[in-house]
């Protein structure tokens, strides 16, 4: 974390830029916006049409001339002028002019661990281009292990995983830092990807891209538990009639499917174990992995990495907004660091 409690705590506003939603923290009134990071514009004429949901279901359902961007990849900015007039338009003009009343308007944004100095200053040149005077950056690890609630200001271990759209993210906390972590460049995404090339190779059949995502339809009434089969009707497009098809699918079939991303994930972890001081390690016998995110939400994907760690896994309560909760419990001076009393002479 680059920032202070204190200087959290003059804060007027939070920001949490991900992959596959934006969500924003105003003091005194907590999470005012909950939207996909999605924004739709007339190319003809570089108009924005719409941002957030509505966006988000014009993928795939356009003319030629609209465009559907997501300027956010990975919790990085890679479009700061269509990610600014996104968060313009989410915000509403009541809010901010709100926002705007306030005296040296300050921000809160999360970044993910290990962001580069680029990946930082465009996120802070985001938030400056809608008003901000200073803007305060938290590692994203942190703020989510705030947001579920793990004692991460105490000198014992905590391990977390943020399981996010493009990317995951595990760490071993202690002491209110972070004492090793990894960031895996596999998410919700990946394992969504390799769902859909197993039903186009396995059963010719092509799913739709947006509506809902397709584990979640594969999955429905079902888990991912390692013990167990099933199968699942699927609808979807015949890949050479391209008319409408329905299959049953066997649930065994999508778990070997998921298992090749999910590998990265289990090697991250490994390599983090590895890293940590035996002492902490010890801790996490007990205590095990925290998952937040909204990926973390996949049926019985807790399980399969039970299973393969031999640790015990929990979900937290609403693991898709704990980044912006912990933020926003920093700015509201919930957290309090531990006080180390100096020994006297």
């Amino acid at each position: 974390m680059t920032a202070s409690l204190e200087q959290l705590r003059r804060c007027h506003f939070a920001v949490d830029l991900g992959a596959a939603r934006t969500r924003v923290f105003i003091k005194g009134e907590g999470v005012v916006v909950d939207e996909p990071s999605a924004a739709a514009i007339n190319t003809r004429t570089g108009a924005l049409i719409a941002v957030g949901t509505l966006a988000e279901q014009m993928t795939g359902r356009t003319p030629g001339y609209i465009r559907v961007v997501r300027p956010v990849k990975g919790g990085t900015v890679i479009d700061i002028d269509m990610a600014q007039r996104m968060l313009r338009h989410l915000l509403g003009d009541k809010v901010r002019r709100a926002l705007r009343r306030k005296p040296r308007l300050r921000a809160a944004a999360c970044t993910p661990h290990d962001a580069d100095p680029l990946a930082q200053r465009a996120t802070v040149e985001t938030l400056v281009g809608i008003g901000a005077r200073r803007v305060e950056l938290v590692d994203t690890l942190i703020a989510a292990a705030v947001g579920c609630g793990l004692p991460v200001e105490r000198p014992e271990a905590s391990m977390i995983l943020v399981c996010g759209a493009a990317t995951t993210q595990i760490a071993v906390l202690s002491l209110g830092s972070i004492v090793t972590a990894e960031r895996v460049p596999v998410g919700g995404n990946a394992i969504d990807h390799s769902v859909l090339s197993y039903l186009r190779h396995h059963h010719e059949l092509m799913l739709p891209s947006q509506s809902v995502r397709p584990l979640h339809v594969a999955l429905r009434g079902g888990d991912l538990s390692m013990t167990g089969s099933g199968t699942t009707e699927i609808h979807g497009r015949d890949v050479a009639t391209g008319l409408a098809r329905s299959v049953e699918v066997d649930t065994v079939g999508l778990r070997s499917a998921i298992s090749i991303p999910l590998t990265g994930v289990l090697d991250g972890i490994g390599k983090v174990l590895r890293d940590c001081p035996p002492d902490l390690v010890a801790d996490l016998a007990d205590r095990g992995i925290m998952m937040v995110g909204g990926s973390a939400l996949m049926p019985g994907l807790d399980q399969m990495i039970r299973e393969a760690t031999g640790m015990p896994v929990q979900v937290a309560e609403r693991p898709d907004i704990a980044s912006v909760t912990g933020l926003g419990a920093m700015l509201d001076g919930q957290i309090e660091p531990m006080t180390l009393n100096p020994l006297s002479a």
